[in-house]
Formats: structure tokens, C-alpha cells, sequence
């Protein structure tokens, strides 16, 4: 099978960017023709390693170019760009005649429906319907985020298939005809867990809104007079990069480290004893399972969606709903105070990761691309 997928880059060091690398090396690797086409790469390299005979087409449509822009500039520039993406991205596709083209629920999924290129088209969720809902914007913003909620219902129905990622979230969109719930499979296996000995907590993602760090960063600051031995390390970065520093600095937390993204992330899992997850909202958190992998009991709020679907509570974890904040200091409290508990749940938690097993979740995407491909003959 020719399988496109559609991405705005991937140069990123996210989870939805490991995951697609995941899941197309294993299509490549059983000899499928991959094809990726990106609008914002800008001639970046790939963040994951890609396997050779996948191809990517970037269209240069630099939607990113806008953020940070006040809403005057983004309502005059946005239907431009979208315009070109989609004649660029028409004209592509009528050149590939793939079988399967999947949008990540880019600046696509509004019209890539209605391009009548042959394939069968795939919408792939990777967050919670309600995501844009957990900004806490107000005013005009807030409205606007409303009425994009709103229409995302109407995006997903002319899909030959929307897949989401947890249990959860179908829920949240009801009883569509095309809904199926595939989750992401684990990016990598381990044989050397974590031995939850070291006094270090993990924390990893980019740093905007919707990791909500700074909340991470406030809670332990209750916590470390107790614990000196111990450290946070928050590995990522982004746009809230300087806001991060200087919060750590003026709460004068020298147990805390802002570590950039690494590759070596099961020597940085390995390291530590505690996965902490402080999110507005999620898809399927990546580095939940990942965690769980490497043998990491997780402290989570019950953000949506996917920590309800990955742990459960006082068996692997501990999951705590949004805004108990005592609470998720006191489960915190409770691990960094027993090492024999980290390690208990820690097993568990690596038991429960095999459902994320790569060879279960291949098979599902499969099984969805052969009904399509042998309804489309």
C-alpha cells in the first residue's frame, strides 16, 4: 500500500512525532510505501530517525510564522496560507494516488475530504476533543475556541475512519459511524527498568500551556525543604522556556533542572524513580506508557484524556483529580518516602505497559487500512 500521512513537521520532539516515526518505520520495514507531507519544516531534519525509504514532501506553508500574532494579523494571514495549503496539497496527492492518506488533525482535516485523489482518508487524533476548552482563555478568544470545538464535530465526520486514541475521548464524541479507538504503541522496549532507587522525579514535554509545568514546578517548591537529596527534572523546551527559568530562580530551587530534549530518554527514565504528569489536557500521553515501560509508578492528575485510560490508581500510580494539589503532594510524599512502594508499583506499572505492545497496535492499523483499501475495490 502506497499510505500518506500528513504532519506540519517533523522536526519536532513531541510525542505525536515519535509515535508517527514508530508506526511508519514498522509499515516501511513490512515493505509499505510511506510518504509524509509536512507545511512547516523548513528544512529541518526529522527529531526521530526515519527509516531510509521514507519520503517527505514539505509545501512551505509556515503556518507557525503566525503564532504569537494578535488576532487582526492571524484573521488576514491564516486564509491565505490555508488557500495555498490546500492547492499545493490537492496537486500533490493527484500526483501520489496513494491508497491511504492520514491527517494528525492539522490545518488539513478541514478540507482534505473533499479531494478526490482515490484514497480513503484517515483523521488521527493525538489530543481530547475538549483540548482547546482547557486553554482558560477568555473574551473573544474564549468564543472562538467554543465555536472550533464546535466545528471540529463537523471536521471529523467525512473521514472514512477518525481514530482516537483512548476509551475516554470516544466517549466525548459520541456514537460517530466512522469512530475507531486505536492507541499509540510503545516507542521503544527496555530490558533494564528503572530500579526506583535514584532520588530524581521526571517530568517531560514541551514547555507551553498545556503541560502546565509552572503548577509542577509550585508543588514541588512545597516539597523540597522536605527532601533535599532529591531533584525534578523536567526535560523539554519551548516558547515558556524563559517564564520557567525565572520562576525556578525566584523560588530559588536549585533541585530543579530545565533539561533540554535528549534522545537518550530510557538512560533519563532509568534515572529517575518518579514520572509526574502535571497536564491540562492530553491525547494518549506518550511518555506515560513510556514511563510505565521503564518501570516509573506515575503521579497524574486526571487531566483529559488518556492518564485514566494508562493508570491505575494505587496499583501503578496514583491519579488524582484536577486541581487537588495536597493530594498530588501527598502521593508524591508517600512514593519519595518508600522504596520498596516505587518499586512495587514500578512492576506493576511495567506489566501494564505490554497492552501498548507495538506487534497489537500494528495489527489494529492494518486491519483498518485493508477494510478500506478492499471496500474502495
Amino acid at each position: 500500500m502506497k499510505i500518506v500521512y500528513c504532519i506540519p513537521a517533523t522536526c519536532n520532539s513531541g510525542g505525536m512525532e515519535r509515535v508517527l516515526a514508530r508506526k511508519a518505520n514498522y509499515l516501511a520495514e513490512l515493505g509499505h510505501e510511506l510518504i509524509f507531507i509536512t507545511t512547516d519544516q523548513r528544512g529541518r531534519p526529522p527529531f526521530f530517525e526515519l527509516h531510509p525509504s521514507i519520503v517527505s514532501y514539505d509545501l512551505g506553508i509556515d503556518y507557525d510564522a503566525n503564532n504569537g500574532s494578535g488576532l487582526l494579523s492571524k484573521l488576514t494571514q491564516y486564509p491565505r496560507k490555508h488557500r495555498l495549503h490546500r492547492q499545493y496539497l490537492t496537486e500533490l496527492l493527484l500526483k501520489l494516488k496513494a491508497d491511504i492518506v492520514i491527517s494528525m488533525f492539522g490545518d488539513d482535516a478541514s478540507f482534505l475530504p473533499s479531494i478526490k485523489d482515490g484514497s480513503h482518508k484517515v483523521l488521527e487524533y493525538h489530543f481530547a476533543k475538549y483540548k482547546r476548552l482547557q486553554y482558560g482563555r477568555r473574551g473573544l478568544w474564549r468564543l472562538i475556541d467554543q465555536l472550533r470545538t464546535k466545528w471540529d464535530e463537523r471536521t471529523v465526520r467525512p473521514f472514512d475512519s477518525f481514530v482516537v486514541l483512548t476509551e475516554e475521548d470516544a466517549a466525548a464524541w459520541g456514537a460517530l459511524p466512522n469512530l475507531r479507538v486505536i492507541p499509540n504503541p510503545l516507542p521503544f522496549y527496555s530490558d533494564s527498568p528503572s530500579s526506583c532507587s535514584a532520588r530524581q522525579l521526571l517530568a517531560m514535554g514541551r514547555y507551553d500551556d498545556q503541560k502546565h509545568f509552572d503548577l509542577l514546578i509550585d508543588l514541588w517548591a512545597q516539597l523540597a525543604p522536605e527532601y533535599p537529596d532529591w531533584r525534578l527534572v523536567i526535560a523539554g523546551d519551548g516558547k515558556l522556556r524563559p517564564e520557567l527559568t525565572a520562576q525556578v530562580e525566584r523560588l530559588g530551587l536549585k533541585s530543579v533542572e530545565l533539561m533540554r530534549p535528549t534522545h537518550q530518554v530510557q538512560e533519563l527514565y532509568r534515572a529517575s524513580s518518579i514520572y509526574t504528569m502535571t497536564s491540562r489536557y492530553e491525547g494518549l500521553p506518550m511518555v506515560l506508557i513510556e514511563a510505565q515501560q521503564m518501570g516509573l509508578p506515575i503521579v497524574s492528575f486526571a487531566c483529559p484524556c488518556g492518564p485514566r485510560d494508562v493508570i491505575t490508581d494505587g496499583v501503578d500510580g496514583y491519579l488524582l483529580e484536577v486541581g487537588d494539589h495536597a493530594g498530588f503532594i501527598q502521593a508524591l510524599r508517600h512514593l519519595m518516602d518508600s522504596e520498596a512502594e516505587r518499586q512495587r508499583m514500578g512492576a506493576t506499572a511495567r506489566i501494564a505497559s505490554e497492552r501498548y505492545d507495538l506487534e497489537l497496535i500494528m495489527k489494529s492499523w492494518l486491519t483498518l487500512f485493508n477494510e478500506l483499501v478492499t471496500a474502495k475495490s
